[in-house]
């Protein structure tokens, strides 16, 4: 390989990658001040919408729900189908059921996101790449307490070795096609705006 080429990671796909909530929960929401809440919410609940579209496994992990509450609603109810794992360790890479159930999906494309994006993002994706994983960091999926938290935890992850992605390109990129059968459930799951004008489009397009 010559000194100016690029090592670029092998894509994500519906067959390698999974996801992995960390502590969204109603408490630590109260917190957020880097991105609007409304938005963080829309993001998350997006990604995991369409995560779950495309068959990608959903790992979803809890701290001390005493201290900083259950999952957003919006979250639990789309996860209703998938068990938390409560943990007391502030990363979350350090609870063997966490790791287990990411290990027990086969899987080597980690996406992670997390509230705080410093703390419960940083330190489990930083923490999967030592383990083999390829870390994927959903940084307006995730939220901090200071803008200046999120930028140095958004750092640590890119001179670990941590990809920052948005919710909305991981989850296309793992779509791939627009032909696929998900694709509309995918995009509405994403909630973009111009999504449902695509769709009519290609409804007005496909008849005749």
């Amino acid at each position: 390989m010559s000194s100016t080429s690029v090592q670029r990671p092998d894509r994500l796909t519906r067959n390698n990658a999974l996801l992995l909530l960390v502590d969204h929960q109603i408490g630590l929401y109260t917190g957020v001040r880097d991105i609007d809440v409304l938005h963080l919410r829309h993001n998350v609940v997006g990604l995991t919408r369409a995560m779950l579209a495309l068959k990608v496994p959903v790992v979803v992990t809890t701290t001390t729900e005493k201290m900083w509450g259950p999952l957003i609603p919006e979250l639990a109810e789309v996860l209703r189908d998938v068990k938390t794992i409560e943990r007391t360790t502030v990363n979350a890479w350090d609870e063997k059921r966490v790791v287990d159930a990411v290990k027990g999906t086969g899987r080597k494309k980690l996406i992670v996101t997390g509230i705080s994006t410093d703390v419960c993002l940083a330190f489990p994706a930083i923490s999967a790449l030592a383990d083999g994983f390829d870390s994927y960091a959903v940084v307006d999926a995730s939220g901090g307490f200071t803008q200046t938290q999120v930028d140095m935890g958004v750092l640590r992850m890119q001179q670990a070795g941590v990809v920052p992605v948005s919710y909305s390109n991981a989850a296309i990129e793992i779509l791939a096609d627009n032909a696929a059968p998900e694709a509309e459930a995918v995009y509405a799951a994403l909630g973009m705006p111009f999504s449902g004008l695509v769709f009519g489009l290609k409804q007005y397009f496909s008849r005749g």
